[in-house]
């Protein structure tokens, strides 16, 4: 049954006694049509939600947070958010999505939905209980797999154009398909993108990373022209040059193979993040010889220099996660140059510390960037990745690097040979954590001890 959460009849009573029509839409609606759970309930009232809200809350004897300039009211009960808005019809200026708000009715309210399947309705009203409304057709679109708008196209992207983004959000998670009238008018309205606040577009792009297929959403951003306008770094992957008959490999191509890899195999959108940004720094390192061909060299370091200003652009994080991105886009050349040559402990050493507690992320990006269509190669690095993990196991078994500190302090130096903070205390530290990581001496206060020693002696400080 649609309505068999105890909560319908709640929010039925309270509609009842205030001498308001209330309407269950949306996603909770959509969602029980694709048989999927959903935990975000909205209701439209012909009248006040904040007052429904609040007359449900006493019911439900549970606070409700009310937000009056949008003319919305929220609730918590048990697992269930549930949010009251009053129907309205609404009217755009050209130069904003914020729109000129006037009370309306279901019917209202419908139209100004983005898409059809997001329009649907069931009747909370006695006489008609659980009634389906689908004026747009909204149950067929679903059937199809289509994504349909129940305005005229034009209408609803120009009036708020992160519809446009929606689309591709929707079709990434649900497998829809955008309607090419659609699609054609996404292409066209593009640039009204502008308007909408870098928030809202890196909210919608944190749920095509998090989709089932991700690539997809990607791909389908390219294709309505919205890619260059919010993510010009990765447009910028796109193409292959080509010298005497030599192309490079396509790196849009393989990047989006990247994403769709990792997110077979990990939930965190931040390791999306740096698949979908690893390789950013190709075109501004991409070089023609003709001895060795294409080459990328320092692309890893280019791009991880890139991560602080795109994260600033789009107003994601500045913290730690921005932080891990860059170290993942700047190191995930490592594993693989290890799998090249006879893996030494020194280089997994020197691993280890770089990456510390995110070597496992590093090592997942790793091995979803092998993308090799030849069945042999790839099935080579994979072979040599598992020992590079082995590897990684010894190493940090025996030398504890992961969690690396220097035995000898910068204190303590200073302490027994009477220096104050200077440039020669840093040189000593380097010199002692490096003798560890090329396995000279081992993580060890004594041996770190005595090299000190013989380092002051050669520096001439004693």
């Amino acid at each position: 049954m649609p309505l068999s959460n105890p909560i319908f009849p709640l929010i039925a009573q309270a509609a009842r006694q205030s001498g308001v029509r209330a309407f269950v839409i949306g996603g909770y609606v959509r969602d029980f049509f694709l048989e999927r759970p959903c935990k975000d309930i909205d209701i439209v009232v012909e009248g006040s939600g904040i007052d429904l809200a609040e007359k449900v809350a006493v019911l439900l004897h549970t606070p409700v947070h009310t937000f009056k300039q949008f003319g919305t009211a929220m609730l918590r009960h048990h697992d269930m958010e549930v949010e009251f808005v009053g129907a309205r019809r609404e009217s755009y200026r050209a130069n904003s999505r914020k729109p000129i708000v006037e009370d309306g009715t279901l019917v209202d309210d419908q139209l100004r939905r983005d898409f059809t399947v997001n329009a649907l309705a069931f009747s909370l009203q006695e006489e008609d209980w659980g009634c389906l409304i689908d004026p747009f057709g909204g149950v067929k679109d679903l059937q199809n797999g289509l994504l349909r708008t129940p305005l005229d196209p034009d209408t609803t992207y120009s009036d708020d154009p992160l519809r446009m983004v929606r689309a591709v959000r929707f079709s990434a998670q649900l497998g829809f398909t955008i309607v090419p009238e659609s699609l054609v008018s996404i292409q066209r309205n593009a640039p009204r993108l502008e308007i909408v606040s870098m928030e809202r577009i890196s909210d919608e792009l944190h749920k095509i990373l998090m989709s089932p297929r991700p690539s997809y959403g990607f791909r389908l951003l390219d294709q309505c022209e919205l890619l260059p306008l919010i993510l010009p770094q990765i447009s910028a992957l796109k193409g292959v040059a080509t010298m005497e008959g030599r192309g490079h490999k396509e790196i849009f191509s393989h990047t989006l193979q990247v994403v769709e890899n990792i997110s077979q195999k990990s939930v965190d959108l931040w390791l999306r993040w740096a698949a979908l940004l690893h390789d950013m720094g190709k075109p501004a390192t991409k070089h023609w010889d003709p001895k060795i061909g294409w080459s990328f060299h320092g692309h890893d370091f280019v791009g991880s220099k890139m991560v602080p200003a795109l994260f600033k652009h789009l107003k994601l994080p500045l913290n730690e996660k921005m932080k891990f991105v860059q170290k993942m886009v700047l190191l995930h050349l490592r594993p693989i140059s290890l799998v090249q040559d006879e893996v030494s402990d020194s280089a997994v050493r020197r691993l280890l510390f770089d990456a510390g507690d995110d070597i496992d992320a590093l090592m997942l990006l790793c091995e979803a960037d092998i993308t090799s269509k030849n069945e042999q190669t790839a099935k080579r690095h994979l072979e040599n990745f598992i020992k590079v993990r082995k590897k990684l196991i010894e190493v940090e078994e025996k030398d504890a690097i992961r969690n690396f500190q220097p035995p000898i302090s910068g204190d303590l130096i200073m302490q027994k040979y009477g220096l104050s903070p200077c440039q020669e205390v840093g040189q000593i530290k380097e010199r002692i954590k490096n003798a560890i990581l090329d396995g000279r001496i081992r993580n060890d206060y004594q041996e770190a001890y005595a090299l000190m020693e013989q380092i002051v002696k050669e520096m001439g400080i004693v």
